[in-house]
């Protein structure tokens, strides 16, 4: 009898413990299929950009699925985790656009330019940053406007992570530049470092007081969750996870032994949606907690997340080689948010 009372009370705890882990939507809606490798959400006017890691822009509108022309100065480069990254539109005018990617000259680098739009065709206006070390892996690529209005721009540290701590390198840094591309004067090295001792941030999100948030990729497990500083370091390679060193941040969260591969990150209301491309799943963050749970899990690699008007969308990303696609992959999703 007593054997049968300790069954059921683990059950029950099994029980409450799933439901606490899960605290969104059973089910999404499909706005777009058939993407290949998918890598960032951009809302539109009248629907959404994606950009795929290939080298094509699309739209997707009504149900409808369009590619954009892309007219560069320099080829898409796509291999491994390069290719077609970032694309975000002008704050203050839909026919402008920042487009961060991959290119080869005599090596692999990555670029952000502005784009202008005529039509359904987007031409190269303006380079806005050059020269960012590139290769096979580790090509950071996600860009945000912050509130103060300039272009916040993630670098990974291609595969070298001596790059982290040279302040001198473009790669595996934060970078921050004005619209126009020049220097903000109070960046803290009088270049467009920002932070540094990174090594594959893909995540920019701010709160409503405007503390800057950052995913980034750990080496194995150690993912993290950064609160981001003007001219800190972040540590990359020497520390990770609960080490200390002086002089360098300790992550806000990280994963232990976890794994995450965390992305693309929203912030709503409190909470940071994580994009995971191992956790297979949406993660919410709350951050009065610092603690995770599952807000979407279909067992599928997620790569960005956006929040609009009390909807969450999403990108699958499991046709970019590591993932298992299924009849229809890539999609984007919507989710409903309580």
């Amino acid at each position: 009898m007593k054997r049968g009372i300790v069954l059921l009370v683990i059950l029950m705890i099994g029980a409450c413990s799933n439901e606490a882990a899960s605290n969104g939507p059973d089910e999404a809606e499909i706005l777009a299929e058939d993407l290949e490798t998918p890598w960032m959400i951009e809302k539109a006017e009248e629907g959404f950009y994606i950009s795929e890691r290939g080298g094509v822009l699309k739209l997707v509108t009504d149900g409808e699925t369009t590619a954009q022309s892309l007219e560069l100065e320099q080829e898409t480069h796509a291999s491994g985790e390069g290719g077609l990254l970032g694309f975000i539109l002008h704050p203050d005018d839909p026919d402008t656009a920042f487009l961060y990617h991959t290119y080869s000259d005599g090596g692999e680098k990555n670029r952000v330019v502005e784009m202008t739009r005529d039509g359904s065709s987007w031409f190269e206006s303006d380079v806005v940053v050059e020269d960012i070390p590139g290769a096979n892996i580790h090509n950071g690529g996600r860009m945000d406007i912050g509130p103060d209005g300039h272009l916040y721009i993630t670098t990974g540290d291609a595969g070298n992570g001596e790059y982290s701590q040279d302040r001198n390198s473009l790669a595996g840094k934060i970078l921050r530049v004005a619209l126009d591309g020049s220097i903000p004067e109070d960046n803290p090295f009088g270049t467009e470092v920002y932070s540094y001792g990174h090594r594959n941030p893909q995540g920019l999100a701010w709160d409503e007081e405007g503390t800057l948030y950052a995913t980034e990729h750990g080496a194995s497990g150690h993912d993290e969750v950064n609160v981001i500083v003007s001219g800190a370091n972040y540590g990359w390679p020497l520390i990770e996870g609960d080490e200390e060193e002086a002089g360098m941040e300790t992550p806000f969260y990280h994963t232990g032994s976890d794994t995450w591969a965390p992305s693309g990150i929203a912030h709503d209301d409190g909470t940071l949606y994580i994009a995971a491309l191992r956790g297979n799943e949406v993660v919410a963050f709350d951050l009065s907690s610092n603690a995770p749970s599952t807000f979407y899990d279909e067992g599928s690699r997620m790569r960005d997340v956006r929040v609009e008007e009390n909807r969450l969308y999403t990108i699958t990303n499991n046709t970019d080689g590591r993932g298992d696609p299924s009849e229809g992959d890539d999609r984007l999703l919507e989710l409903e948010m309580e």
